[in-house]
């Protein structure tokens, strides 16, 4: 499978058991565009329906950022019927990717800020390095995501700090926490999120697969109440505030578009 913005390549150490998903805008410190998004959630479908695969690693390109969050530039040059859509398209994709059928481990490689977080929260397992950072940033900027898959990792309190502050979580602490699961040196990220993923492989799917299923079973429809609760919100009386108003900052530096 071939993208623009993203670069999808089986494992050949586990005979293509393991997919690794590559998000490829090193320019842009991986920033989620529309369009990243799209091929990520055509990748997966594409994954889901050959049936070859037991697991997916997911990493982002270069050695600064698994994903820096959203693409303020795009956001800044859209119309807000054009905000809307890709506010929608990524929590969906993120509800998506949390209930895919496979097993998913992120090689958070750098900073995840933003969505960036919020799509290292929907992954299964995430193993960091020293150079892994995440932030929360919603609330900083008039937005909202992570309410429903934040809690489930680091607990309520825990999840309601960093949502609440935007603040910034070092690698050290983020394992403490259990937002990562391992923390390991940088050059050995992807090395060991690809060792997870094929001793995970190596297990009879059905077991890896049905253990998920009944995992996120236990949550049941509360958990998925949270989650259609955090979109009616962000559509009604959450909107999230005007990207020239949210963003003036980053928008108005020097150098920058």
């Amino acid at each position: 499978m071939k993208f623009e913005n993203i670069l999808v390549e089986p494992d050949a150490e586990s005979e293509g058991g393991v997919v690794v998903i590559t998000l490829n805008r090193p320019e842009s410190l991986n920033a989620m565009s529309r369009a990243l998004v799209r091929e990520l959630a055509k990748a997966l479908a594409a994954i889901d329906e050959e049936q070859k695969a037991r697991a997916v690693v997911m990493v982002g390109s270069g050695n600064k950022a698994f994903s820096a969050g959203g693409d303020i530039h795009e956001m800044a040059n859209s119309t807000p019927e054009e905000l809307a859509y890709g506010a929608k398209m990524i929590s969906e994709f993120g509800w998506y990717l949390a209930n895919f059928r496979l097993p998913t481990v992120g090689a958070i490689n750098g900073l995840a800020y933003g969505g960036g977080a919020f799509l290292a929260a929907a992954l299964d397992m995430r193993i960091g390095c020293e150079r892994t950072r995440f932030r929360y940033l919603g609330a900083q900027y008039g937005r909202l995501n992570s309410t429903w898959s934040l809690s489930q990792i680091v607990g309520s309190a825990q999840a309601k700090e960093l949502l609440f502050s935007a603040r910034v979580v070092q690698a050290e602490e983020a394992a403490r926490m259990g937002l990562l699961n391992h923390l390991v040196p940088q050059a050995k990220v992807l090395e060991t999120a690809l060792e997870l993923a094929r001793q995970i492989a190596k297990n009879p799917p059905e077991m890896v697969q049905g253990a998920k299923q009944l995992l996120h079973q236990y949550v049941g429809d509360d958990w998925e109440a949270m989650f259609r609760a955090e979109r009616e919100a962000v559509t009604t009386r959450l909107k999230p505030t005007p990207v020239s108003e949210a963003f003036a900052g980053f928008l108005g530096r020097k150098g920058r578009g």
